[in-house]
C-alpha cells in the first residue's frame, strides 16, 4: 500500500460488516489510524482484529449506536483519548425500514429519519469542533436512491433519508469551508452485502435493478465504495469539497 492515509485519524461508523468493514481494512492499510463502532459488538471487535493482525493501528467503541447523542459524543472521546485528534470522519452506519406508503408505519418512519439522519449529524456535530482545530474531512454516505426511485424498492423513507443526507453534506461543506473542513458524500447504488445478496436471488427484484447497471450488470462491491471513500479521505482531495460521488455503476446515468 502506498500509505495514503499515514498519520491520519479516521472515525469510521459500521465497521463490522459491509462498506464500513471494506472501508476501515483499507484505510488502516493506507497507514490511519482507526477508530470504529458498531450496534454488533461481535463483528466489531472482529474487524478491529483483522485491523491489527495486519500491523494496523485500531480501536472501537462497540456496541455502539451513533443515532443517539451520546454514543456519538463517546465515539468522538474516545477518538481523542486514543490518538489527541480527528482528521477523518465517515459516516457509513445506517439503519433503514423499507415499505410502501400505504404500510409505512410512523414508527418505521421515525426510525429510518433517526437512522440514516440523526446518526450523520450526531457524529458530524460531536466531531466539529476538532476538526475545526486543523481541518479535515467529512464523508458522509448518501445514495442512489437519494435521487432516483427503484419500481422494485419500497423505499419511501430511505429515499427522503438519504436524499437529506446528501443535501446536508452541501451545507456543511458551505460552513466548515473556512475551518479547511471538506465535506463530501458518496452515493452508491446496488452493492452486494449481506443485507441484498438474499434479495438478490429473487429475479423479479433482482431483474429490474440488475438492468440499471451500465456495466455488463455488475454489481458493486465494499471495496468499490471504500477506495472512493479513501480519495476523499486523503490529501489528494483536497480541493475537493460540497460533491456527491456516484459510485454506482452507471445506474444514475440514464
Amino acid at each position: 500500500m502506498s500509505q495514503r492515509l499515514e498519520g491520519k485519524v479516521a472515525v469510521i461508523t459500521g465497521i463490522g460488516s459491509g462498506m464500513g468493514r471494506a472501508a476501515a481494512l483499507l484505510f488502516a492499510a493506507e497507514g490511519a489510524r482507526v477508530v470504529g463502532c458498531d450496534v454488533d459488538g461481535e463483528s466489531c471487535r472482529s474487524a478491529v482484529a483483522l485491523i491489527r493482525d495486519a500491523g494496523g493501528d485500531a480501536v472501537a467503541l462497540q456496541p455502539c449506536d451513533p443515532s443517539e447523542p451520546n454514543e456519538a459524543d463517546a465515539l468522538i472521546d474516545l477518538a481523542i483519548a486514543s490518538y489527541g485528534s480527528i482528521d477523518v470522519v465517515y459516516n457509513n452506519a445506517a439503519s433503514v425500514r423499507f415499505a410502501p406508503i400505504e404500510d409505512m408505519t410512523v414508527e418505521m418512519w421515525r426510525h429510518t429519519m433517526k437512522g440514516e439522519l440523526d446518526i450523520v449529524f450526531n457524529v458530524c456535530k460531536a466531531a466539529w469542533g476538532y476538526l475545526k482545530q486543523r481541518g479535515g474531512s467529512i464523508i458522509n454516505c448518501g445514495s442512489v436512491s437519494g435521487k432516483m426511485a427503484y419500481e422494485v424498492l419500497p423505499a419511501l423513507a430511505h429515499s427522503a433519508g438519504k436524499g437529506g443526507v446528501i443535501a446536508m453534506t452541501r451545507q456543511l461543506a458551505m460552513e466548515g469551508g473556512k475551518h479547511g473542513i471538506r465535506v463530501n458524500s458518496i452515493s452508491p447504488g446496488l452493492v452486494k452485502t449481506g443485507a441484498t445478496t438474499s434479495l438478490m436471488d429473487d429475479p423479479n427484484w433482482f431483474g429490474p435493478m440488475k438492468r440499471k447497471l451500465m456495466l455488463n450488470g455488475r454489481v458493486g462491491t465494499p471495496e468499490d465504495i471504500a477506495f472512493c471513500a479513501l480519495y476523499l479521505a486523503s490529501d489528494e482531495a483536497g480541493w475537493v469539497t460540497g460533491a456527491d460521488f456516484a459510485i454506482d455503476g452507471g445506474t444514475t446515468a440514464w
